[in-house]
């Protein structure tokens, strides 16, 4: 159960509808946000809802089978849009496409990728800058300094900055700096992680993880949530499967569950979800057909030459075609 207060209740007010629950063996947990404050209820016996509703405080009452409560659909219907200021908005009911490097490599390099995509009507630019890689060898990223020239020179150009934050000692510095924090799928059941997002007022994007089940990303989601943070994007960007041809799975199956389960947009990440630059552009109109809200996609001027992800990361050429061609789908899909 979801029981939405007003703004303006009282102390009192919450500990008499805590207690009604209480009498009928609920456990209720108080949840502010920065939308709304909310009481979640579980594991109580059958009560009247219509009572609940009628008590001082009370804007609405939801029945929610779901074990993930705040995400879910069945309380709040309407969808969630995403608002990253200067007119960026995701799942506003069209596709927003997030591109840039997989890893921030230098000044040069930022302001190069920031021109393509502003020519390119991109508005936001993704681009790691500490990087969790598999080998300890491999290039980790320029850190917190390279974060904040990446965010100068894009917001001199008002285009939005997504990064991954590897752990929860990182949320504040990386702060001034980001307009969406990214949570990548080795921590998506990170929860000391995900309770720390929930505290700050900027968008997180989740992904799911490696091996990850759509329900363990949405009750990661739900960590997020029910520490206050509302502003959440789920992402899909590939399972490991069995098979070898390609990096990963792409789970197209997952954009229309996930979007009737939850409230939240929707995003696809065909780059890690393939990881072979070939099927990038394709396996993207697919994520848009399927339903996604965005995508997020890997894009570097000389891909061969990218210090991370090389293999699945497109050229300009390529992107500018990819946006071509989602323009020509949004068309036939109106």
């Amino acid at each position: 159960m979801i029981i939405t207060l007003t703004p303006h209740i009282t102390e009192p007010q919450i500990e008499e509808i805590g207690a009604l629950l209480r009498t009928h063996g609920w456990s209720a947990s108080l949840v502010k946000t920065q939308s709304g404050t909310y009481l979640v209820g579980i594991n109580g016996k059958e009560i009247d809802v219509r009572h609940v509703g009628r008590m001082a405080g009370v804007l609405d009452v939801h029945r929610v089978s779901d074990v993930y409560k705040l995400v879910s659909r069945q309380w709040k219907v309407k969808p969630t849009i995403i608002e990253l200021g200067d007119g960026v908005r995701i799942g506003a009911g069209t596709h927003t496409l997030m591109a840039g490097p997989c890893s921030i490599e230098g000044e040069d390099q930022v302001r190069s990728t920031v021109r393509c995509l502003k020519r390119l009507g991109i508005r936001v630019m993704r681009g790691g800058v500490f990087k969790p890689r598999s080998s300890p060898y491999s290039f980790r990223g320029l850190g917190l300094e390279g974060l904040r020239m990446f965010s100068a020179i894009a917001r001199e150009e008002k285009i939005k900055v997504i990064t991954e934050v590897l752990d929860a000692s990182q949320i504040e510095s990386m702060y001034e700096y980001v307009d969406m924090y990214q949570v990548g799928a080795r921590n998506s059941q990170n929860f000391t992680l995900l309770d720390q997002l929930g505290k700050v007022d900027k968008p997180v994007l989740l992904k799911r993880g490696i091996s990850g089940t759509l329900e363990e990303l949405l009750q990661s989601a739900e960590y997020i949530f029910s520490n206050g943070n509302e502003r959440i994007l789920l992402c899909e960007r590939g399972i490991r499967s069995f098979e070898k041809s390609y990096r990963n799975t792409l789970d197209l199956n997952a954009i229309p569950y996930l979007k009737e389960k939850s409230h939240l947009p929707v995003i696809v990440d065909p780059s890690h979800g393939i990881g072979v630059r070939r099927f990038v552009p394709a396996m993207t109109l697919a994520g848009i057909a399927a339903g996604a809200d965005g995508s997020l996609i890997e894009v570097h001027e000389r891909p061969e030459e990218a210090k991370s992800d090389a293999a699945q990361t497109l050229s300009y050429e390529e992107a500018e075609e990819l946006t071509l061609n989602i323009e020509k789908l949004a068309m036939a899909l109106a």
